[in-house]
């Protein structure tokens, strides 16, 4: 194996993706690199990808690798957190087998990571899950005692220049087929006109897709300056103590925006925010509901989840997974229709309009001219 090409870097591997192209080698410091990171370096176009960390450590069976293996993507693995120190992003590198040169000198060594030796991990990782589980378990357990307020206490949220109650209402994430599914939905979104939430980087979702988004929530770290500046009304995640990181950002971009502290996800925060707004109905895209989508986000527990779709859930519509269900789709019985429907209103434009069937006598008599008849 043998690439050259520009490397660019990040350790924030969904920031370094807005970077990439098909002639950039990407150098990542992503343990257990997830789907949704993956899926979005193969989208790239690049063809090699280099981790500074391990892409599966063992922890659970993260997909993350096999998806870029599987989509023909060189993974060069674990080559240490000095490459950072020793590359500049814009440097032109080679990757030749399991190391990489900058110019003469061997910079970093790694393993390359074959399809064949990261099913034979995962399967290692699946072994030793119920630790893991255990884990998850306990520390849910402890987040629900401490805020199962969220269920029986009546809760602040922000008041919204967009009007929600008696609305539909849609939160996008970012998390698993959540571009298929919003492709899917948008017959939906232009009939019934929801309330557009966009968590973080939900937001650049609906605006891929065509949509504006109304609302923003989220920690403000992972959604572009172009989503904040489109006029959506922004609701930053502080911790429960009322730091907002978020808020520093937008107040560097001239904008402003509302501070709402809870002990929950920014995707709990978005469909709080429905509920409490009094929405009609919730519909979710992209959020995330089992055990390894929380561990592919690097959550050690999914309470605040369990607790906010307990509350939220007869209202609740997830729509993951709708593309696999559901495609639009015309039927010829209705494309015919349609044809019957233009035929009928052209031969009543001809049929009314002297104009139009002057024109219609003049093609004919220059038909029958240039066939002699």
């Amino acid at each position: 194996m043998h690439y050259e090409g520009v490397a660019k870097l990040d350790k924030r591997t969904k920031d370094l993706v807005r970077r990439l192209g098909p002639d950039d080698i990407a150098i990542v410091d992503h343990v257990d690199m997830d789907r949704v990171s993956a899926e979005s370096l193969l989208a790239s176009g690049v063809e090699v990808v280099v981790n500074a960390s391990p892409s599966i450590s063992g922890a659970y069976p993260n997909l993350g690798p096999l998806i870029l293996a599987r989509g023909g993507v060189a993974l060069v693995d674990n080559v240490g957190g000095d490459i950072f120190e020793k590359l500049r992003e814009g440097q032109t590198i080679q990757v030749v087998g399991d190391e990489i040169h900058l110019g003469s000198d061997v910079i970093a060594t790694g393993s390359r990571l074959s399809v064949k030796e990261i099913e034979s991990r995962m399967e290692a990782a699946r072994a030793g899950l119920g630790e893991q589980i255990d884990r998850f378990a306990r520390n849910t357990l402890e987040y629900l005692e401490r805020e199962k307020g969220i269920l029986t206490h009546e809760m602040w949220v922000p008041e919204t220049r967009v009007r929600i109650h008696g609305r539909q209402v849609l939160v996008v994430v970012r998390g698993y087929d959540f571009k298929e599914d919003l492709k899917t939905l948008r017959p939906y979104i232009r009939e019934m006109r929801p309330a557009l939430i966009g968590v973080d980087g939900g937001a650049d979702a609906l605006i891929e897709a065509g949509f504006g988004p109304d609302i923003i929530v989220g920690d403000m770290d992972s959604v572009t300056d172009e989503a904040l500046k489109s006029g959506a009304e922004l609701i930053v995640h502080a911790y429960p103590d009322g730091r907002a990181p978020g808020m520093d950002r937008l107040h560097a971009l001239g904008l402003d925006g509302v501070a709402w502290p809870l002990a929950a996800t920014s995707e709990d925060l978005a469909l709080l925010l429905a509920w409490e707004s009094d929405a009609d109905v919730i519909v979710a895209v992209g959020t995330h509901a089992n055990l390894v989508e929380y561990l592919d986000k690097g959550r050690n527990g999914m309470a605040s989840t369990f607790l906010v779709r307990l509350k939220v859930g007869s209202k609740l519509v997830d729509a993951k997974g709708v593309n696999k269900l559901y495609r639009a789709s015309v039927s010829p019985r209705y494309l015919m229709f349609v044809v019957a429907s233009a035929l009928i209103v052209v031969s009543a434009i001809v049929l009314i309009s002297p104009a139009a069937r002057s024109f219609i006598e003049l093609v004919v008599l220059r038909l029958r001219v240039m066939f002699g008849a």
